[in-house]
């Protein structure tokens, strides 16, 4: 059985990388992960963590909390990129990196 919603959440997982990279991002994807990590991206010595949200999903509390300590465990910023309708997305920053 096809999992449309996984397919679509992938998809932007894939978007996200692609925007990242054009930037001149080095970036990788925390596959089928139930980490609060979707998407890790290095460049000039800055790490990024970004959770990956699409339409109606939100970022629960505790998720967020995880992902303000992955941050700050590897002395990241962290953002939540949020695809809402007809492709606008909204990128959120809640950790900036220490250095």
């Amino acid at each position: 059985m096809v999992n449309h919603q996984y397919n679509r959440g992938r998809a932007k997982e894939y978007r996200v990388m692609e925007l990242l990279r054009v930037e001149g991002w080095v970036v990788g994807r925390s596959a089928g992960s139930h980490s609060p990590v979707d998407i890790f991206a290095a460049k000039d010595g800055k790490v990024l963590l970004v959770q990956v949200k699409n339409g109606e999903a939100r970022v629960k509390k505790d998720e967020l909390m995880e992902l303000v300590k992955w941050a700050e465990a590897f002395d990241a910023d962290a953002e939540v990129w949020h695809f809402k309708g007809r492709g606008s997305l909204v990128k959120r920053r809640v950790s900036k990196a220490r250095g």
